[in-house]
């Protein structure tokens, strides 16, 4: 296993995330001084769990994390990280790489992981016990360090000899034994006092629970005659039932027939009347059947007369079409003598139409021999006015051109003015447009940079704000655990305060005697003796021990009060106790005290404090009694004195004067002193757990209040860095745009600069231009004057041609007006006879419709006289139908009448059958009264079963005796009741309360026995592990003391060396004593040796124990600062012959420890108070330092 590598970020000098990465054999890390080279040592030994601000160079834990700069602000953080290569699986994880880190924050929390997982402190000691790394290891060796190995005294060099012995986790392992020892001790001491306090319940439980045991077989034998006596009375009651049953029954059928009967004439009465009821139906009905049949003839009667009118305008509408169907046949003969007319006058038309069409034709031939001289005279006259227009327009484009030339350039002119003012602009826009792109891209930066510091303030404020959760729910857990503790602290002054109150641990005697005191029963007593004096907890037992049955004795005033007190215990039979008269003791003083002599004490009544009433009597008891030590103290002093006196061990045993010994575990009444000091202790245990609740909650609100702060001030940097990223966002677009405009300025000035060019080349164009034009219309000038004369001449042939054609057009115009005329005529004609034809074909469609609508009206008139028949028919019929109608409600009346007279004969008898009812009924309640009054009672007492013993009336038949007499069961029951309440209230609880506690009793005993066995079986394995430790150390410092002697010899030249032990009896706590002499000199006291000799003897005993225990990786910070070159050559070569069992990384000034280097690292300080590392070429390097 080695060092990998070490990263720094935020410790001391390093604000920087630094990382230092180490081969196997020598680094050596070199700078100047003050440029945080130990600061590299400090940080290994921090990460490894080092506490002590002392040996990190501080004043306080936060003086590790970075303080900040003239030019950079203090960190929030300090954090270590250290990465073991774990290949061969010296530590005990299963992974190849194994990485320790450390991180503390301003706020005071502190956290650890391993492997990136946050453990305690415990959990990285641990982990490297035994290594030779930790902070109580030797893999660091500091500049302090160095010569504290031999300038320290011999006792206080043993932390690193453990460590490099391998012992370190069997001390853990023995002060883990020590303390579950200690536990151990405690629970039976709780398990005693919870023993006591049941011994003090049994007895009255016991009685209670005989007490409870009576109640209940006299509570069974009541239960049994009580359901016994109840249920006979539940007999004598069922048979009482069952008669007025019978009664009752026979009431109800009496009742039921008389009920049938009235219901019957009832039934009768209603039917009468319901057909009654249904004649007045028929009657209404039929009443408005003939009001109906009236209505149909009346009705009948209107519809005849109806048709009659109907048949009268039939015959009207008939003869007023026959009229009209006359008169259109004669105007459809007039109409077809018109059409034939019109045809005749078509076909007139139609000849005069031929003879122009021939006229016409002979026109057409002369026009066309006209026509094709005009059209040749016409040819020549067109090439020649093409010829014209082609020059005239040749001429006036020329002349056009030339004026848009002219324009144009004066239009250039103006333009290239124009162009080199624009040009000035665009010049000026760009230089703007330049600048404003470097102005808004220094802004963006700005903001940028804000936008990071902003990130940078977040990341603080989100690890402040982790540190004070954690250092909240650090703060809950503790007010959480002072709680508990505070409410065990209750409890156990609880308990020894009712163990106070009752006198546990005195004898029954003197607790009576207390109890009639305290009652005003017996005067002058003051309380026993071990009430009366207090004492220190380590002279408890010893004070308690030489009491013996007296710690319970009895002070009073004078011997007279013994009288009562002795007169009170035997009337009440309440044992014996000793009584300590104040008139009369006197005290004792222990003669020839052993002062001075080792492991005496003192005598024991010096040793209690108590009322100055009372001290004759202390000193009584206690006056001619030693205290000593331990036994073999107390042997000791007893042989030197004859065993002229009695000597008491703080441990409880006892040498007699005389010689005699007693001792052995304590006894029982043991702890009444201890018991009130604890109580004393206690209650001031539990003021400070109250003030220390108090300063835990003003804590524990205190760190709620930075954490809603630290929230606060987080949620309020993220809204200052979302708008800081708005504003980038926004100063990223204005820089693109400024881009923008700064590119369209350039491409403008561009584009300027070429229009200047090309509009000079199109100028010179344009007058080269002109110039031609002006050629070309000179020619075309001349050339149009000749040919504009030879068109005169071709004019004047066209003219005879013209007018010849116009006489012949004058003639076509005339034929064509005739024929004109002669087809409007015939249009006209033919539009005439189809109009005439329309009104024909409509005449012939409107006769046709008459003609159907006299068919329609004769039919109608059919129709209407059928009608008229039946109409007179169903007159007849429904006047026949109404007298019918008439007659039937005559009928329906009279037999009404008589159903009348029958119902009112039904209802009397009805009326007589209900009075005789209602007689039968009262005398039927009055049974059912009884009946209900004796099954009430049956149910009272079936309650009572099951209100007083929950049982059904099935399953008291179960319990039930026979019973004789009724009222001697009831005697039986008040004997009973009178026996259950002469015990009194029972407490019936008792009985399984008794039980509980016996139980309980019985499992702490038990309980108490395997603590006990629980104890011995630790204090063997302290035993063995203590001589393991022995074994193992005096093994491991020969090893090194041998290879102490050989390295010695081999780094001075000569001369001898050794470590030993100084007391072989208690090697586990002894000294270790250094004996040297240097080449030349006589044994010398190591105090005496030089500065830099100091150091030597500490090299080359760090090297003899990394020689027999080696460690993965050593630090040596300038350990050699005090040696001369010759002997930092040693120690540098000696370094190398060992970098093959362990890695080393020297911090140095000297040359020669550089020679030596593999690897080099460079320590500055380029910037105020930060420091920076720096890897380095070994050759460089190498020429470097020569």
């Amino acid at each position: 296993m080695y060092l990998k590598a070490l990263e720094l970020q935020g410790f001391k000098s390093f604000p920087e995330k630094t990382r230092l990465s180490f081969e196997k054999d020598i680094t050596v890390i070199v700078g100047p001084n003050g440029s945080g080279k130990s600061n590299l040592s400090d940080a290994l030994l921090w990460v490894m769990g080092e506490q002590k601000t002392r040996m990190l160079r501080g004043g306080k834990m936060e003086d590790v994390i970075f303080g900040g700069t003239e030019k950079r602000g203090a960190m929030g953080f300090a954090q270590v990280t250290l990465v073991l290569d774990n290949t061969t699986r010296i530590l005990p994880l299963d992974t190849d790489e194994v990485s320790i880190a450390r991180r503390y924050y301003r706020s005071g929390e502190s956290e650890y992981y391993i492997n990136r997982e946050q453990v305690r402190l415990r959990d990285v000691t641990e982990l490297l016990m035994d290594t030779g790394l930790g902070c109580d290891g030797y893999s660091i060796i500091g500049q302090g360090r160095i010569s504290e190995i031999v300038s320290a005294k011999s006792t206080d060099r043993r932390e690193i000899f453990e460590e490099a012995a391998g012992i370190a986790r069997f001390r853990h392992r023995k002060d883990e034994s020590e303390r579950k020892l200690a536990r151990t001790e405690d629970n039976l001491l709780r398990i005693g006092d919870k023993i006591s306090e049941l011994e003090i319940q049994v007895e009255p439980l016991r009685k209670q629970s005989e007490t409870a045991q009576k109640y209940l077989v006299l509570r069974d034998q009541l239960r049994e005659q009580e359901v016994s006596l109840w249920m006979a009375n539940l007999d004598r009651l069922h048979e009482q039932s069952e008669l007025l049953r019978s009664d009752y029954e026979r009431s109800v059928v009496e009742c039921t027939a008389a009920r049938s009967e009235q219901d019957r004439l009832y039934a009768e009465s209603e039917r009468l009347a319901a057909r009654m009821r249904e004649m007045d139906v028929k009657s209404e009905d039929l009443r408005e059947k003939l009001r109906t049949t009236e209505a149909a003839a009346a009705d009948a009667e209107s519809g005849a007369a109806v048709v009659r009118t109907q048949l009268a305008n039939n015959a009207e509408t008939l003869l007023r079409l026959q009229r009209e169907i006359g008169e259109q046949k004669e105007r459809a003969g007039g109409l077809s003598r018109q059409v034939g007319e019109h045809r005749a006058r078509i076909e007139s038309i139609a000849a005069e139409r031929r003879a122009l069409a021939d006229r016409a034709e002979e026109l057409r031939r002369s026009e066309a021999e006209n026509a094709s001289g005009m059209d040749e005279q016409n040819k020549r006259l067109s090439a020649m006015l093409a010829h014209e227009s082609e020059l005239t327009g040749t001429l006036t484009e020329s002349r056009t051109a030339i004026t848009l030339l002219a324009e144009n350039r004066e239009t250039m002119e103006e333009r290239a003015v124009q162009a080199k003012e624009e040009l000035a602009a665009a010049e000026r826009k760009d230089e703007e447009a330049s600048a404003r792109l470097t102005e808004e891209k220094k802004r963006l930066n700005e903001i940028k940079e804000k936008e990071q510091s902003l990130a940078n303030v977040i990341s603080g404020h989100s690890m402040l704000m982790a540190g004070r959760e954690q250092k909240a729910a650090e703060a809950a857990e503790r007010q959480t655990k002072l709680t508990v503790e505070l409410r065990s602290c209750d409890s156990r002054i609880h308990l020894l305060s009712e163990l106070e109150k009752e006198l546990e641990g005195f004898s029954k005697a003197a607790k009576i005697v207390m109890q009639e005191s305290e009652r005003g029963t017996l005067r002058g007593v003051h309380g026993p003796v071990g009430k009366m004096i207090r004492t220190e907890d380590r002279y408890a037992l010893a004070v308690e021990t030489a009491l013996g049955a007296h710690v319970g004795d009895i002070i009073v005033d004078t011997q007279d009060n013994g009288k009562d007190i002795f007169a009170l215990l035997k009337r009440r039979d309440g044992g014996r106790v000793t009584l300590q008269p104040m008139d009369v003791i006197r005290p004792a003083r222990l003669n020839g005290e052993p002062r001075g002599e080792a492991g005496y004490v003192g005598v024991c009544s010096d040793l209690v404090n108590c009322d100055k009433r009372y001290s004759a009597v202390i000193a009584s008891l206690l006056g001619r009694t030693a205290v000593a030590e331990t036994l073999t103290d107390a042997i000791a002093i007893a042989r030197r004195h004859n065993n002229s006196f009695r000597i008491v061990t703080l441990d409880g045993q006892i040498l007699n004067a005389g010689g005699s010994m007693t001792g052995g575990s304590a006894g029982k009444n043991t702890g009444i002193l201890s018991r009130a000091n604890e109580l004393k202790r206690l209650r001031e245990k539990r003021g400070d757990l109250e003030a220390q609740l108090s300063q835990t909650e003003s804590q524990r609100r205190e760190a709620e209040r930075e954490l809603q702060s630290a929230r606060y001030d987080l949620e309020t940097a993220r809204e200052e860095h979302a708008a800081a990223r708005q504003e980038t966002a926004r100063q990223e677009g204005l820089v693109a745009q400024a881009q923008l405009l700064r590119t369209a300025a350039a491409d403008a000035l561009d584009a300027l600069d070429e229009e200047i060019r090309s509009a000079s080349a199109r100028r010179r164009e344009n007058e080269s231009r002109t110039a031609a034009l002006q050629e070309t219309c000179a020619a075309a000038e001349k050339e149009l004057a000749s040919l504009r004369a030879d068109m005169e001449k071709e004019s004047a042939g066209i003219e005879s041609f013209e007018a010849r054609r116009r006489e012949l057009e004058e003639s076509f115009s005339a034929i064509r007006a005739q024929q004109a005329s002669l087809d409007a005529e015939r249009s006209t004609v033919l539009l005439a006879i189809e109009q005439l034809e329309r009104l024909r074909a409509e005449l012939e469609s409107d006769s046709g419709a008459r003609r159907s609508a006299m068919n329609a009206v004769e039919q109608q008139k059919a129709e209407l006289e059928e009608q008229q028949t039946t109409l007179a028919e169903r007159l007849e019929t429904l006047r026949a139908q109404a007298q019918q109608e008439k007659d039937a409600l005559t009928q329906l009346t009279a037999n009404k009448m008589e159903l009348e007279g029958r119902r009112s004969a039904a209802d009397k008898a009805a009326q007589e059958k209900n009075r005789a009812l209602l007689d039968l009924e009262r005398s039927s309640a009055q049974l059912e009264q009884k009946k209900m009054a004796a099954e009430m009672e049956e149910r009272q007492i079936v309650e009572k079963l099951w209100d007083s013993y929950e049982l059904s009336r099935t399953e008291a038949e179960k319990v039930r005796q026979p019973v004789e007499s009724l009222a001697k069961a009831g005697r039986q029951v008040s004997e009973l009741r009178r026996s259950m309440s002469a015990l009194g209230t029972p407490n019936l609880g008792a009985i399984e309360e008794y039980k509980r506690v016996s139980e309980r009793y019985t499992f702490l005993s038990e309980q108490r026995d395997d603590v006990q066995k629980s104890k011995d079986e630790i204090l063997k394995i302290i035993a063995d592990i203590t001589a393991q430790m022995e074994e193992i150390f005096v093994r491991e410092i020969q090893e090194i003391d041998e290879a102490f002697r050989q390295i010695f010899v081999e780094l001075f030249g000569g001369g001898k060396a050794s470590l030993s032990l100084e007391d072989m009896n208690d090697v586990l706590n002894c000294g270790i004593d250094i004996r040297i002499q240097p080449p030349g000199k006589a044994v010398s006291n190591i105090s005496l040796l030089s500065g830099g000799e100091k150091a030597f003897v500490a090299i080359a005993l760090y090297f003899a124990i990394m020689r027999v225990r080696p460690t993965p990786f050593c630090i040596m910070d300038e350990i050699e600062s005090a040696l001369d070159e010759e002997n930092v050559a040693r120690y540098a070569a000696y370094m190398r012959r060992m970098c093959g069992k362990t890695q080393f990384i020297a911090i140095t000034h000297r040359r020669g420890t550089m020679e030596e280097a593999d690897q080099l690292y460079g320590v500055t300080m380029q910037e105020k108070g930060v420091s920076t590392v720096l890897a380095m070429d070994m050759e460089e390097a190498l020429q470097t330092i020569r």
